[in-house]
């Protein structure tokens, strides 16, 4: 099999970009409720999320909803710990039971890998990994 020469975007940094309709609902469950960076960028429609490692997740406005599939990831060292944290503040997690993805206590494993799923203030379904 032949390997594909990279593009300039293989040494681009890339974000998610997640829809809001409620920019100031959106704003306080990111800041407030998950405790983390958000810096306005009234530019963008929206705000910008600041994470760790330098990622960031563009949140604008919009009047699409929300989408049905993961749009956002963080990755973490220890989902219990960390899952534990988020249901102190507040944050439900997802439950599925799909063929090969069943959650228990909200938590999904797969090998060494281990997700658990929750959505922000606008329906967006952001997910909580923690791979080898």
């Amino acid at each position: 099999m032949a390997t594909q020469a990279k593009t300039r975007l293989a040494a681009a940094p890339l974000y998610a970009v997640v829809p809001a309709t409620d920019i100031p609902r959106a704003r306080r469950f990111y800041a407030e409720t998950l405790g983390l960076e958000v810096d306005d960028r009234p530019d963008a429609g929206g705000f910008m999320v600041q994470a760790g490692g330098g990622s960031s997740m563009l949140v604008y406005e919009t009047g699409a909803s929300a989408g049905t599939a993961t749009q956002a990831a963080f990755q973490v060292d220890d989902l219990y710990a960390v899952v534990a944290d988020l249901r102190e503040h507040g944050i439900t997690f997802e439950e599925y039971d799909l063929p090969g993805l069943k959650t228990v206590d909200g938590i999904a494993e797969a090998g060494s890998m281990k997700t658990a799923w929750f959505k922000d203030s606008e329906g967006n379904i952001i997910a909580v990994s923690q791979t080898p």
